[in-house]
């Protein structure tokens, strides 16, 4: 009986290959080198670095404890209303377009249409919308709500679509058979199959835009990414670093909360 190691060197070595693949990534890293410029890096660069480490480590913590709407408590609950009521609004919205783009629900010709233009909505980068709806709205947190809305659409609308398009249909056909009517099949047959699967996307969707919604505070869309630019340009490193901090914590329990509740929609309570 052949070892596993005999097994393993009987099998053919295609070294040309292998090769010819290494080459190109080596060039590849090499050309991408190439667009790193450290020319332009000041000689203060290193100390700024070491006051924000050191502002990290000894953070203002009156004011990261602080609870009036200046302090980091209030700013961080702010991103995350923010980022909540955007995936709420986001998901409205993505469950007709996904059910639009699904090819076992609508004609081929309407689900590629919807798909066109939810890969259009992908395309833009949050930031420009956060500034055209800064125009519109002015500066707050309603912007940044509208911003993370339109983000999830695409990735939402998308992730539907694939939880749509895998529906166990021989459902519909035993249903249709006992005489349900169309509310019955989506109330009985269609949403039992897509709840925990849509709650779930929506919890995942939720943990990206609250980091989304952090930075589109530097646009001026509400939250906290705008005292976190406006401390960074004073070089008050102790704010920036209690600001750090009290981000980085949000972000975790939200992360550790969503994890556990995905797999428990997932994997069934």
């Amino acid at each position: 009986m052949l070892k596993v190691e005999d097994k393993l060197m009987e099998e053919p070595r295609n070294y040309r290959y292998i090769l010819i693949m290494t080459t190109i990534l080596v060039l590849l890293f090499y050309w991408s080198l190439s667009a790193v410029s450290l020319e332009d890096m000041e000689e203060s660069g290193l100390s700024i670095a070491g006051n924000i480490l050191k502002g990290i480590v000894t953070p203002d913590l009156g004011l990261l404890f602080d609870f009036t709407e200046t302090g980091v408590m209030y700013l961080l609950v702010e991103t995350m209303a923010i980022a909540f009521l955007g995936t709420i609004i986001g998901a409205c919205l993505a469950i007709p377009l996904a059910f639009l783009s699904a090819s076992n629900v609508v004609p081929k010709s309407v689900s590629i249409i919807t798909r066109l233009v939810l890969i259009v909505i992908r395309t833009i980068p949050g930031l420009v919308y956060g500034l055209m709806f800064l125009r519109v709205t002015g500066t707050g947190a309603f912007a940044g709500v509208l911003t993370v809305a339109v983000l999830s659409i695409g990735m939402l609308a998308k992730l539907f679509v694939d939880a749509i398009e895998d529906l166990d249909t021989s459902v519909f056909e035993s249903m249709t058979s006992i005489g349900c009517t169309t509310f019955e099949k989506i109330r009985y047959g269609i949403i039992p199959q897509l709840f925990s699967m849509f709650l779930s996307i929506m919890i995942y969707r939720f943990d990206m835009n609250l980091r989304d919604a952090s930075v589109l505070g530097l646009v001026g869309a509400g939250g906290i990414g705008a005292p976190l630019l406006f401390a960074m340009q004073s070089y008050r490193w102790n704010e920036v670093g209690s600001i750090l901090i009290g981000l980085v914590a949000l972000i975790l329990i939200i992360e550790l909360l969503s994890n556990r509740l995905r797999r428990r929609l997932v994997r069934g309570f």
